[in-house]
Order: C-alpha cells, then sequence, then structure tokens
C-alpha cells in the first residue's frame, strides 16, 4: 500500500531525505522562512510513514 496517495514508502522517505538535506541547506544560510518550511514538511512525512516526529524547537515545532 502506499503511504501517501499514490507514493510508495520508498517515495516517501526518499522525499522525507529530501526535506532534511533542504533543512540544513536553509540552516546554513540562515533562512529562517525555508528552514520552517522543510521543518514541516520533514514532520508531515515522518507522521506518514509511521515514524517519531522531530521537534524544531528554535522553530517553535
Amino acid at each position: 500500500m502506499s503511504s501517501r496517495g499514490n507514493f510508495t514508502k520508498g517515495q516517501t522517505w526518499g522525499a522525507l531525505k529530501k526535506a532534511w538535506r533542504g533543512y540544513k541547506i536553509a540552516k546554513v544560510q540562515g533562512d529562517n522562512a525555508k528552514m520552517k518550511e522543510y521543518a514541516t514538511k520533514i514532520r508531515t512525512l515522518q507522521g506518514e510513514l509511521g515514524v517519531k516526529q522531530a521537534s524544531f524547537p528554535e522553530l517553535g515545532l
């Protein structure tokens, strides 16, 4: 079964990996808006995969 509409679990894991990469880049660049965007995406994907959701206290998440 797929976890996100037409996406497989593998694709969702891939998206999560990319979101983490984007978050780390945004953090290095000091781009809080992008950090929050990626953090929200990370938490959503983790929820869909049924894994523990990361917390981002510096972003209020």
